[in-house]
């Protein structure tokens, strides 16, 4: 009985997802709980397993392609089993969902890309039966309507991805024969177009580069706009003398040598966060409508740039782990992180976030709050500085940190005592032991 491989929910928060590559090609024998593809979502890159056995015999997402949850984008079944209904069905989903989200422009284009692949589909099970005559004159009457089509100034007739496909070789549309419904152009033919070297198309005005948007760049920007617009931001910045927390670094290196570990100024600084937050747990908390949530532990996100943008993998139970297990940890998850092979559990899930910019020379500057948390902290770099020590000019290593606070959660003397414990903490790090 035949499967249906949908595009799943591989994240929380996933509502669409680009299929990176085929791991299974079309008539490829499939096991269930065979990995068939892999996923890009919101945050990291995800297998996805089939749910059933027998051979991958239809693909209906090009690689690169995007798709909504709950989509088909491909068939399993026997290697004789008809699965033209499955693929029609697919598309008329897929049209219909379009017409619903993007109104009659979106439904005319998702029908053509449905058309494609349920056309493509459709020939390839009658395709021992056809005579290869009836394709050639099948071929050259969708030749003679679309030249017809365009004799009369009509729109040249592509599917999406046929589109796409043209776009990124650099070929021009109108030069050529399509082989799908009506005359339309679909994905085989821009590809015997690229083998045949058919002309490219006319070069347009230079304007700059067009970059594909990542799924991960989408939640990002999802985020940002739930963030910045309905959360109450006010920030607070201190500035602390870090000599002692630079000495105690070198004291704990030294000890971690024969190891080869090493900690760094970050986990220092998530460390003295994590104690000022144990201390602080109306600071540890977010807004949830009608009751402000306090939590019991902290779970420190760190935020990680990565090519797509930036994710947060989260130090769970931070206040209960030594700075050398923090350091491990953090470079553990920040390495699966860039390879975008985090699990949902390892990147959602945090109390409270730290950025720091200080290693890009940053001196100071605010992050974003990512909800629900009620607050993020923005490091700097250290500088030397003069400053006045006991009626003298003295040059001290100094950093700058900023809280962005939720004003719903967190008022200006509370985020102003949690930083006074946090300074006290970077300016004499003994403090987080009494």
């Amino acid at each position: 009985m035949a499967t249906k491989v949908h595009m799943e929910a591989l994240s929380p928060t996933m509502e669409e997802g680009q299929l990176v590559s085929w791991l299974k090609a079309e008539g490829d024998d499939v096991a269930e709980g065979d990995i068939l593809a892999e996923i890009e979502t919101d945050k990291a890159t995800m297998e996805l397993v089939a749910r059933g056995a027998g051979v991958l015999r239809k693909q209906l997402l090009a690689e690169g392609g995007t798709a909504a949850v709950g989509t088909v984008i491909g068939v399993i079944a026997d290697p004789d089993e008809d699965i033209a209904g499955l693929v029609a069905e697919a598309g008329e989903t897929s049209a219909a969902a379009a017409a619903d989200e993007g109104g009659e422009a979106a439904a005319e284009d998702a029908g053509e890309a449905s058309e494609d692949e349920a056309e493509v589909a459709a020939e390839a099970a009658k395709a021992d039966a056809e005579k290869p005559a009836e394709r050639k004159a099948a071929a050259e009457t969708a030749g003679a309507d679309r030249a017809d089509e365009r004799g009369g100034g009509g729109r040249v007739r592509a599917s999406p991805l046929a589109r796409r496909l043209a776009e990124e070789q650099g070929l021009d549309l109108r030069s050529i024969e399509g082989s799908g419904p009506g005359g339309r152009i679909v994905k085989r033919d821009i590809e015997r177009a690229a083998e045949a070297g058919v002309a490219p198309a006319e070069a347009a005005p230079a304007a700059g580069e067009t970059v594909k948007v990542s799924q991960m760049r989408k939640a990002i920007a999802k985020r940002l706009v739930q963030s910045i617009g309905p959360i109450p931001t006010f920030y607070l910045t201190i500035e602390a003398d870090v000599g002692r927390l630079l000495e105690l670094r070198k004291r704990i290196n030294a000890r971690l040598e024969d190891s080869g570990e090493k900690v760094s100024v970050n986990d220092l600084i998530l460390k003295a966060t994590a104690e000022a937050l144990r201390r602080h747990p109306e600071v540890n908390a977010s807004w949830q409508g009608d009751t402000i949530e306090r939590y019991g532990s902290v779970h420190l996100g760190v935020a990680v740039a990565i090519d797509d943008g930036l994710i947060t993998p989260v130090i769970r139970n931070a206040e209960t782990k030594g700075v050398a297990a923090i350091g491990r940890e953090v470079r553990e998850l920040a390495g699966r992180a860039r390879d975008k092979k985090l699990k949902p559990e390892e990147y959602q899930g945090a109390t409270f976030s730290v950025s720091n910019l200080g290693m890009f020379g940053i001196q100071e500057f605010t992050a974003i709050i990512n909800p629900p948390e009620a607050g993020i902290l923005a490091v700097g770099t250290v500088e030397e500085k003069p400053v006045v020590v006991d009626g003298e000019v003295v040059v001290r290593p100094r950093m700058r940190v900023t809280m962005s606070c939720d004003h719903r959660v967190i008022d200006g003397a509370m985020g102003a005592q949690f930083l006074a414990t946090l300074r006290d903490f970077l300016e004499d790090p003994m403090m987080m032991v009494m």
